[in-house]
């Protein structure tokens, strides 16, 4: 059966009301209220049902990944800059592309494009032992700070890349890339597991979100819908080889 927004809101009612009585002054009720408005409004009405996923969004303060200056939007329906030329998404695709991963507790997954360090966040809320990979090294470091500061210590960081994943880790469970590249990187194919998934904005001026599944003889993708993410730099801009 279909869960409903009703169905889901009083199943995380409970965790709610403890994460709003465990509050610490920085990160106070009417934080947790945005949150919460946040939750209702732009990710269960879309269709989001992951449990996990959901306490993971209510749980993590999000303002605490975006620069000071525009905290009072952290919680709104859009993509934010964070510097550098760099975005933290918009919640619904964080919540969109986690969800398309079907992940499970325990599996590895490689995050290539650190960012802000609110996605390595979800995904280690929700389990998973991250790997994440990031070209600019202040983004890397600002973010280990903010996680670390929020008590995620088994998080694996990487200055580098992201094109060619992080090979001495593979094969991974799943990996999210959240900048596109005009085309799929083969190393990222290579280093998911068999029966492996993978979403990845792909396109220059038109992109679109894929979900690849890796199956032992062949690769599948599905385009799930239109999506806008800052272009992926490095290898992924070097002309490709017909």
């Amino acid at each position: 059966m279909e869960l409903t927004v009703l169905t889901l809101t009083l199943t995380l009612l409970p965790f709610l009301l403890l994460t709003a009585s465990s509050t610490s002054e920085d990160d106070n009720n009417i934080d947790v209220e945005k949150r919460w408005d946040m939750i209702e409004k732009q990710i269960i009405s879309r269709g989001i049902q992951d449990p996990k996923l959901i306490k993971a969004m209510i749980k993590i303060p999000r303002h605490k990944f975006v620069p000071a200056n525009l905290r009072e939007y952290a919680y709104g329906d859009n993509p934010i800059p964070i510097g550098m030329e760099q975005t933290i998404s918009q919640p619904y695709i964080v919540a969109l592309m986690t969800e398309l991963l079907k992940l499970k507790e325990g599996e590895k997954v490689l995050e290539v494009g650190t960012g802000s360090g609110y996605q390595a966040a979800i995904l280690a809320e929700m389990g998973c032992e991250v790997f994440t990979i990031e070209i600019l090294e202040a983004l890397v470091e600002k973010a280990k700070q903010v996680l670390e500061s929020l008590g995620y210590q088994k998080i694996h960081y990487k200055i580098g890349d992201g094109y060619s994943g992080w090979p001495e880790h593979a094969p991974y469970d799943a990996i999210i890339v959240t900048a596109a590249p005009d085309h799929i990187p083969q190393p990222l194919i290579e280093q998911l597991k068999v029966n492996g998934r993978m979403v990845i904005p792909v396109g220059d001026q038109y992109q679109e979100l894929i979900l690849i599944k890796k199956r032992e003889k062949r690769v599948e993708m599905k385009t799930v819908t239109p999506v806008r993410f800052v272009p992926m730099t490095g290898e992924a801009q070097k002309p490709q080889n017909n």
